[in-house]
């Protein structure tokens, strides 16, 4: 539905038709952590995350999920080969 309370006339998952639904009966700007994300809607000179209601909320727990502007970092592991196949392996091309 569209929101009336406080980004009228965006679609929010939040809205009922007796209200905001959320925690609270609106939406909470975004906090500093989340500049630079890409989910960030401009609505009358303010900016609100267009996934969470609650950005804050988010970052307390240690990072939002769906942040766009954080890479992260996947450790790459060499995978252990075992050495009796490996020799087999070898022994096999001969």
């Amino acid at each position: 539905m569209l929101c009336v309370s406080v980004k009228k006339g965006v679609d929010c998952a939040f809205m009922t038709k007796k209200g905001c639904g959320y925690n609270g009966g609106s939406c909470h700007e975004i906090v500093e952590k989340c500049e630079g994300c890409g989910k960030i809607i401009m609505h009358t000179e303010k900016k609100y995350c267009s996934v969470y209601p609650d950005p804050a909320s988010k970052w307390s727990m240690g990072g939002c999920r769906t942040a766009t502007h954080i890479k992260k970092a996947v450790a790459e592991q060499a995978q252990k080969i075992n050495p009796l196949k490996a020799s087999k392996r070898a022994a096999h091309g001969r």
